[in-house]
């Protein structure tokens, strides 16, 4: 049976049956990521979640002596700042958190001998590839939070620490705001809608996300040796398949409107515009697409269609 208390230091969880010795520190436990890898860790050891008020990432000195106290076997950095245009005039704070705590996490990690779990973006790339993005394909960063997560990767792959970096795309999870939700409350409130039609990616759930870092957590707690067997390293992760914001739009209205949900909006009100008609502070990628080969060859997984995670994560929003 599993014990969860919230501390002074944030969420502890205790499993009967441990993945390791050491416990799990996950950061930023309450964000849509966050929450979901609550969830999927807590059966593989002793879990100590700990949100932005009980270890904020922006504090090197009070993240470093966490670390230590601590002494994870695992760090799992769910925490970012991911206010995308916001980031344009507070690039000191996207860049505290995205690009320096990484670079402080694997230190401190490499010093105990954790390994770091990090998850960044398909914005490290600028999208001008006419197919998907490989890990060993150029970043160039349009926007300031592009360039802080690539930082924040860079510093980590130079801290020393064993390390497993997970570049994903359009994050949708069934807590925190993403683009679903968005276009729900909007369904709610208008009965037109204009929406991007030339940005092409993959919606990504955080369960996916979760589970599937789960998975490799489990084949880590298996190898005999932690420094020469494991494939650590950078890898893509994103839900298989491809579409537009437009297209990922109309099936949130579609299966908004199957579940009963009282809209004005219907899918002749959603209107397809080109993201020149619907300008932001923040530039963003026309290709995000990314190839997640490498990964389902070195943990033989199988990724399922964006589709499936969408739709299981709108059921979830609908019964909030």
């Amino acid at each position: 049976m599993r014990k969860v208390a919230r501390t002074a230091n944030g969420w502890r969880g205790t499993m009967a049956a441990p993945m390791r010795e050491r416990p799990i520190l996950l950061t930023g436990c309450n964000g849509q990521l966050g929450c979901a890898l609550r969830r999927a860790l807590a059966p593989l050891g002793t879990l100590l979640a700990f949100d932005r008020q009980s270890l904020d990432l922006a504090d090197t000195d009070v993240l470093r002596r966490r670390i230590a106290e601590c002494r994870p076997g695992v760090i799992v950095n769910a925490a970012a700042y991911t206010a995308v245009d916001k980031a344009e005039t507070e690039p000191d704070i996207a860049h505290a958190v995205n690009a320096v705590a990484p670079g402080v996490l694997g230190e401190a990690a490499a010093a105990i001998g954790a390994l770091v779990t990090h998850y960044s973006t398909d914005y490290v790339f600028d999208g001008a590839a006419k197919g998907a993005y490989r890990e060993e394909d150029a970043p160039n960063p349009l926007n300031v939070y592009g360039k802080s997560k690539l930082a924040g990767e860079l510093a980590l792959q130079a801290s020393g620490a064993q390390h497993l970096i997970f570049r994903t795309s359009w994050v949708v999870g069934a807590q925190g705001n993403n683009f679903a939700k968005t276009i729900l409350r909007l369904a709610a409130e208008r009965e037109t809608l204009n929406v991007v039609d030339d940005q092409y990616g993959a919606p990504t759930s955080a369960n996916l996300l979760a589970e599937t870092t789960v998975r490799i957590l489990r084949r880590y707690s298996r190898q005999t040796s932690k420094t020469q067997d494991f494939p650590f390293g950078l890898y893509h992760l994103t839900a298989a398949g491809e579409t537009n914001w437009h297209a990922y739009a109309a099936l949130v209205l579609a299966e908004a409107q199957k579940a009963g949900y009282a809209l004005k909006l219907t899918a002749k009100g959603l209107n397809p515009i080109s993201a020149s008609e619907y300008p932001l502070p923040a530039l963003r990628p026309a290709n995000s697409r990314l190839d997640c080969a490498r990964l389902q060859r070195a943990f033989n997984l199988r990724l399922p269609p964006w589709q499936q995670g969408v739709t299981q994560t709108l059921q979830q929003i609908f019964e909030l």
